[in-house]
């Protein structure tokens, strides 16, 4: 469990950089990889902004212009989080050439990433933001983006993409869940083919 140590004032180290070294909005940048080196630590990081202040070499109360509190933090880093997995879904999708190809890399950059960074996974997939991001600033929107692109793409006929975008992720989340889950294990081969049964299909010869 995440620790809920947080707000308390914390006058910064010596030697330690001043808050009014950063430029606006670097300060954020840095409290938000902070907590994600912190995450990757294990789940018994401390994700507090006491915390991450301290990682910083700053005071906690400069940390509340960005994040008034904890919530605001975590969400912060669960938005990032979503930006990365986009971002490594995105450069798949062009390593690839799009297409079926590009489609197929995309799930499975999805499942790579959840087995790679899992505590950045599943806090992206546990918190509850919608409510509180503003328009158009959903770190999610580029990997859903690029599924209803290569559902485009891969099945023009359908007549509700929608849905087969739902059932893309499903199958590439569930996937990820059952590895993170330990009810299988992390095999690049098998995630290969079950990924492409939906993204584009298994190369007939890797089956004869």
């Amino acid at each position: 469990m995440m620790a809920n140590k947080d707000n308390s004032v914390n006058i910064k180290s010596d030697g330690a950089k001043a808050a009014g070294a950063y430029h606006h909005g670097d300060l954020r940048a840095a409290v938000i990889a902070a907590g994600l080196e912190r995450l990757a630590q294990g789940d018994g990081a401390e994700l507090g902004l006491r915390a991450l202040a301290r990682d910083v070499g700053v005071s906690a109360t400069a940390l509340y212009r960005h994040f008034p509190d904890k919530e605001a933090l975590l969400d912060a880093l669960a938005d990032e989080g979503l930006r990365r997995l986009g971002a490594l879904q995105a450069q798949a999708w062009l390593k690839a050439g799009g297409g079926h190809a590009g489609f197929k890399a995309t799930g499975i950059a999805y499942v790579r990433f959840a087995y790679e960074e899992p505590a950045v996974f599943r806090l992206s997939f546990t918190r509850q933001m919608s409510e509180r991001c503003e328009p158009g600033a959903d770190g999610g929107e580029v990997g859903y983006n690029l599924l209803r692109a290569g559902v485009a793409q891969t099945m023009p006929h359908l007549e509700d993409p929608d849905t087969a975008a739902l059932h893309a992720w499903a199958l590439v989340h569930g996937l990820a869940m059952l590895i993170l889950d330990r009810r299988i294990e992390w095999d690049e081969t098998m995630v290969e083919e079950v990924v492409g049964l939906t993204f584009g299909g298994i190369d007939k010869a890797a089956i004869r």
